[in-house]
């Protein structure tokens, strides 16, 4: 499939693969043109919500765009070894979550576990995608909007909720660290 170094590449790749467009893809995936042009030049790395919708357009699990090499079990990652964004590469962070993917390279997994950083922002745009989350707040606070409902909670709060409901998950009076599994079925 050529090479698999960067989160670009990769979905690339696959989508060269099944002889999609980029213009298909993006209509697939319901994300913008410009978007996956940048995502497919390394220049943006794509939100959670974005990467789910352009990993079902594809026909693939979440973490195929985000492994670089298959473990063994179990998969143990070290506070201090995380790495953010799971990729080799410098790109400008979308939006205002900094991801740490804690799976990868598991590569039976059927949920996509990670540490994240949520910055202060005021965008408060709601998605929704198939599938379950789970959320652990680790510092901080967050607002958790979930379809018309809107709640707030603290460090050692948690939250389980179906995703096809439209949500969204931002930090409330500073920056807050959450662990979130996200579920989507395959």
């Amino acid at each position: 499939m050529g090479n698999k170094d960067t989160l670009g590449q990769r979905i690339e790749n696959y989508r060269e693969r099944l002889k999609l467009s980029k213009e298909e893809l993006s209509k697939n995936a319901g994300i913008d043109l410009e978007l996956l042009q940048s995502i497919e030049a390394d220049e943006v790395c794509p939100a959670i919500n974005v990467m789910v919708r352009l990993s079902r357009a594809l026909g693939q699990r979440l973490g195929t765009f985000m492994d670089d090499q298959e473990v063994e079990d179990p998969l143990i990652v070290p506070g201090d070894e995380r790495t953010e964004n799971g990729s080799s590469h410098k790109c400008q962070v979308s939006g205002h979550y900094r991801y740490f993917p804690l799976g990868m390279g598991k590569s039976d997994r059927h949920m996509e576990p990670f540490f994240i950083v949520v910055e202060p922002s005021d965008e408060k745009s709601l998605s929704s995608h198939e599938g379950e989350e789970f959320i652990i707040v680790n510092s901080g606070e967050v607002e958790l909007i979930y379809g018309n409902e809107t709640h707030h909670l603290k460090a050692g709060d948690t939250m389980y909720y179906n995703s096809l409901v439209p949500h969204h998950l931002g930090a409330k009076n500073g920056k807050a660290e959450i662990f979130a599994t996200i579920y989507m079925p395959f």
